[in-house]
C-alpha cells in the first residue's frame, strides 16, 4: 500500500498536519517520524485504507487535499501524482473528442455528400473503440484470458492506454470507412442504385480492408509478445478493435445499415451544401431512369 506523502515546509505546525489527517475518512494510519526533518522542512506519511491504484482513492486524496488547507502540508506521493496525471490527461478530453467528431463530420459531409453517411460513419468507429476497450477490460482488467499473456487480473487500466487506442484506432477504422465509401459513391453516381453501389463498393474494397486488417491485426499480436505490461494491453486493445471493425462493422454493420436506410443514405440538405460549398450532382440519367 503506497503512503500519501505530505510535506509540511517553512517550519509549520506538525502536529497540527498529523491531527487533519487523522480526521480524514479513508485516512488510518498517520506517522511523522522525527528523522524525516530537513531544514524548515517535515515529512508526514499518511495510509489510505485502500491501494492507491485503486478507484476510491482519488475521494481520499481530495479531501487529504481539503483537510490541509489553511496549513503549509501540500500532499505528494505516487497516488496524488496520480490523480493529477489523470486530470491532465483527460481533463480536456471531451473537448478534444468533440473537436475531433465535428471536424470529422464535416470532412467525411462534404467527401461523400451525405450527411447521413458522415453520421453512420462516426457512430460506427465509436463502436469499433467500445469493443477494444471492452476487450482490454475483459482480458486484462477482469483476467478472462489474460494466462495467455502470462499475466494476472490487475484491477485497472494503465491510464494513457485508452487514449493511445483512441487515437490510433480511430484513425485506422476511419480509413477503412472511407474506402469502402468513395467506392459506393462513385458506384451510386454510376448507377443510381443504392443496392448496386453497396454490392459493387463492398466487391472492390472487400479484399484490400480485410488484407490491411489481417496485417495490422498480426503486427499487434506478435507485438503483445513484448515483456512490457503496457504494450500488452494496447497491442491486444488495437488488434482487437482492428479486426472487430474489419468484420462485424466494415462487413456487416455497414451493408446492412445502408441496406436499410436506402435513398436516405446520400440526403443532403440544401443550406448544408451552400455552407459547405458542395456542387449538387445527380447520379448518371440513364442508369437512374433504368433502374426506377
Amino acid at each position: 500500500m503506497k503512503p500519501l506523502d505530505v510535506l509540511v515546509e517553512n517550519g509549520g505546525n506538525v502536529q497540527q498536519v498529523v491531527e487533519r489527517l487523522r480526521g480524514v475518512p479513508g485516512v488510518v494510519g498517520v506517522t511523522a517520524p522525527p528523522g524525516w526533518h530537513h531544514g524548515s522542512d517535515t515529512l508526514v506519511e499518511a495510509f489510505p485504507a485502500i491501494d492507491g491504484s485503486a478507484p476510491g482513492i482519488q475521494g481520499i486524496v481530495d479531501r487529504t487535499k481539503d483537510a490541509l488547507k489553511g496549513t503549509d502540508g501540500t500532499v505528494t506521493g505516487v497516488a496524488a501524482v496520480d490523480r493529477d496525471f489523470v486530470h491532465a490527461l483527460f481533463g480536456n478530453f471531451p473537448y478534444v473528442l468533440a473537436f475531433v467528431m465535428v471536424l470529422t463530420l464535416i470532412l467525411l459531409a462534404r467527401a461523400f455528400r451525405s450527411i447521413v453517411l458522415a453520421v453512420k460513419a462516426v457512430i460506427l468507429n465509436l463502436v469499433s473503440l467500445a469493443a477494444a476497450f471492452g476487450i482490454v477490460v475483459i482480458i486484462f482488467q477482469e483476467g478472462h484470458g489474460s494466462s495467455l499473456w502470462n499475466i494476472s487480473a490487475t484491477q485497472s487500466v494503465t491510464a494513457w492506454i485508452p487514449l493511445m487506442i483512441f487515437a490510433f484506432l480511430f484513425g485506422l477504422s476511419m480509413d477503412y470507412e472511407v474506402f469502402m465509401l468513395t467506392r459506393m459513391r462513385e458506384a451510386y453516381d454510376e448507377t443510381g442504385s443504392t443496392d448496386r453501389a453497396i454490392e459493387l463498393g463492398l466487391a472492390r474494397t472487400g479484399k484490400l480492408v480485410t488484407s490491411a486488417a489481417l496485417i495490422l491485426m498480426f503486427a499487434f499480436l506478435v507485438l503483445s509478445s513484448s515483456p512490457g505490461f503496457e504494450i500488452k494491453l494496447f497491442a491486444i486493445g488495437l488488434a482487437a478493435g482492428i479486426i472487430f471493425d474489419a468484420t462485424v462493422i466494415r462487413a456487416l454493420l455497414v451493408p446492412a445499415l445502408m441496406r436499410l436506410l436506402g435513398d436516405a443514405n446520400w440526403w443532403m440538405p440544401k443550406w448544408t451544401r451552400t455552407v459547405l460549398r458542395i456542387p449538387h450532382r445527380e447520379p448518371a440519367p440513364e442508369v437512374a431512369t433504368e433502374s426506377a
